[in-house]
């Protein structure tokens, strides 16, 4: 019962939010309670390898300036067991779509929401702790909302940081992600002045 509950709470809250774009308070205190999914009877397999989904959550300094480097801040999260730092991320399951995977697992990881773009890729890794190999897609999220309360605030620690030392904390896999919305955003906000007329 508490499991098909949780599930319909996320649907609920995913289907609400994309529909307003709106994040209600009275919902944001339902999420700090519930943790959307448990298990992995639902996750999905590329052959051996776990499917696996997450965001990039960034945000502006200076909402006036365009994207760059110096202008961003990205969103880390500690390990549910230790302190390592990485990008929010965990199993993309059967009922899901790969953003609505993603949200979620943002949303339950590190407690904040936003608009997600454009699929970065694909990466392969090996878990740490076991023999499980991964499928991971990335996604970046430009950040609207940070939740003061959210499912996993209890076991993990968040933290806005530089670019530079995201690619000093992250795994590997998630700094190549890390570089790749870098050098997309940058391509695009460099097309987006070339072609803007002159006045």
């Amino acid at each position: 019962m508490g499991l098909f509950f949780s599930r319909n709470i996320a649907k609920f809250l995913l289907s609400s939010f994309f529909s307003s774009q709106k994040f209600p308070s009275q919902i944001e205190n339902v999420v700090s309670v519930v943790s959307a999914r448990t298990g992995r009877h639902r996750q999905r397999y590329n052959q051996e390898y776990r499917l696996v989904v997450g965001c990039i959550p960034y945000r502006y300094k200076d909402a006036l300036k365009s994207f760059s480097v110096d202008n961003i801040e990205v969103l880390g999260i500690s390990s549910q067991k230790g302190q390592a730092m990485m990008f929010p991320k965990g199993g993309w399951e059967n009922d899901e779509s790969m953003e609505t995977a993603a949200l979620r697992e943002t949303l339950e990881e590190a407690g904040v929401v936003g608009n997600i773009e454009k699929r970065l890729g694909k990466w392969y890794y090996k878990s740490k702790n076991q023999a499980t190999m991964h499928e991971a897609y990335m996604f970046p999220l430009q950040v609207t909302k940070l939740l003061e309360n959210w499912p996993e605030k209890d076991f993990r620690r968040r933290e806005w940081m530089s670019v530079e030392k995201a690619r000093e904390v992250c795994p590997q896999w998630m700094k190549e992600a890390l570089d790749l919305l870098i050098s997309q955003r940058t391509e695009l906000e460099s097309l987006d002045e070339e072609g803007t007329p002159c006045s």
